[in-house]
This record gives structure tokens, sequence and C-alpha cells, in this order.
């Protein structure tokens, strides 16, 4: 079960889709669901009804609504073709943490708001790029975020990049799970072993797990790296986060 939804922000209009399991009677724990470098398309609808159907109300926006609405990437096309990733970098470049941090309002203020929404604690997932953006949701409300996980993150160590994650997660006071691709040239392992350093650092719950032989973009089923069983691994290990924070 899903609807769409227009969120006021700060900086405009977030289009976003909720889900909640068919059966859903009355409001559910919440948790934010942050796409990929590819933006909204059914592998994420797929996978955002699946973590709703444990039990939970899902809000997936639309990372890019500054720039278009709905689906980036054009019907036919996929995400990595040359001519559509130059347009998916600009847009993901407009993601600053500023602008970030003007979306976790917009969205935490929908959840307040909705009825499928349940008072409480809400859990967060981000993919690919949108890992970072989860620690970031988490480290900045650590009074609303009880979980937050990465899968195949990109990027959260960098030592020459001042906007990383890893600088801002001593904040965090919920439960944090990454779960990292094997041999991953966009989170190497310097990078993981420099972010596990800072969470420790900061007494943040924290697990870490290497999928071995799992490539970058395990869990989009429209990539080339889609691994079914890395995927099915993540729905089990994020169910089991979620469970036991929500």
């Amino acid at each position: 079960m899903s609807r769409a939804i227009d969120i006021p922000a700060a900086d405009g209009t977030i289009d976003a889709h909720v889900f909640t399991p068919g059966s859903a009677e009355g409001p559910l724990p919440a948790v934010v669901l942050f796409t990929d470098i590819g933006g909204l398309r059914p592998c994420y609808h797929e996978k955002a009804q699946q973590i709703a159907d444990n039990g939970y109300a899902v809000l997936m926006p639309n990372v890019y609504y500054r720039n278009a609405r709905g689906p980036v990437v054009p019907e036919g096309k996929s995400f990595r073709d040359p001519d559509v990733r130059p347009t998916l970098f600009e847009y993901a470049g407009h993601l600053t943490p500023e602008a970030q941090s003007r979306d976790f309002v917009a969205l935490l203020d929908c959840i307040d708001g909705e009825a499928e929404f349940a008072d409480g604690k809400v859990g967060v997932v981000g993919y690919c790029m949108t890992g970072a953006f989860a620690l970031r949701m988490a480290a900045e409300h650590p009074d609303r975020i009880a979980a937050a996980a990465g899968f195949h993150s990109a990027r959260l160590a960098g030592t020459d990049d001042p906007y990383s994650p890893v600088h801002v997660v001593g904040t965090i006071e919920g439960r944090v799970y990454l779960g990292h691709a094997d041999k991953d040239e966009l989170l190497p392992p310097e990078q993981i072993a420099r972010m596990d350093e800072a969470l420790a650092k900061a007494g943040v719950h924290f697990t870490t797990e290497l999928y071995k032989g799992a490539a970058h973009g395990f869990t989009a089923k429209d990539a080339p790296a889609y691994d079914a069983t890395a995927d099915a691994l993540h729905h089990k290990r994020l169910a089991m986060l979620l469970e036991e924070t929500l």
C-alpha cells in the first residue's frame, strides 16, 4: 500500500511516497528511506514496501525534488547509462549538508503530521550516497532517530572531505548498522576503519558488516551489481535493527 504526498520544505515541495502494510490499522513506527543516486524508481518502491510489510510506515522522498519531480532516470534508461549519469551527478551536487539538514526537518515535520506515522522514535536508512544522509540525520536529530542504517555506502570518511559524516557522528544516540560492499572503490577499507573508529570513540552502539563478494550497489535490482543473497541479508539485518529499536 502506498500513496503519493507533497511535503512543504524550505527549498520547495518534496514529492514523496508513504508505504504501509496492506493490513495496516492505525499509525505505525516511522522509517525514512533515502534512495541511492538513481533516485525514485520501481526497485526502490519495492524495497520500501518490503520494509513496510514488516510493520512500519515508510517515507521515501525524492531527494532531487529541487530539480525534478518523480523519477529522474528516463523510462527505458539506466542510472548507469553515460548519458544519464551527468544529470544525476549535477543534481546530487546540490545535496550539500546544509540542504540535507533542511530536508531532514521537513521530513520529520511530515512524520509528525501524517496519520500513518506513530509518535515516537524514527528509523532511517540510506543507500550508496545516502548512507551518509542517514548518519547525518541521526547526528542532527539524536532525540528522534533511534536507528540509522547504510548499505553499500559511499565516501563516508574521506580524509580530504570536510563535509564527511565522520566528523559529526559523535552526537548520534541511536543504533547504527553499516553493511559494506566488498572491495568497494567508493568506500575503501581505510574509510571503513576511520568511520568505525569515530563511532567507537563516540560510544555509539554500532555494527559494521562486510558483505563478502558483494559489489557496490548489491541491493539495487536494476543494477549489474545486484546480488540476491546479499540483498536478502540486507533486509534481514535491517528488519532486526528496526525491530530492536522501534
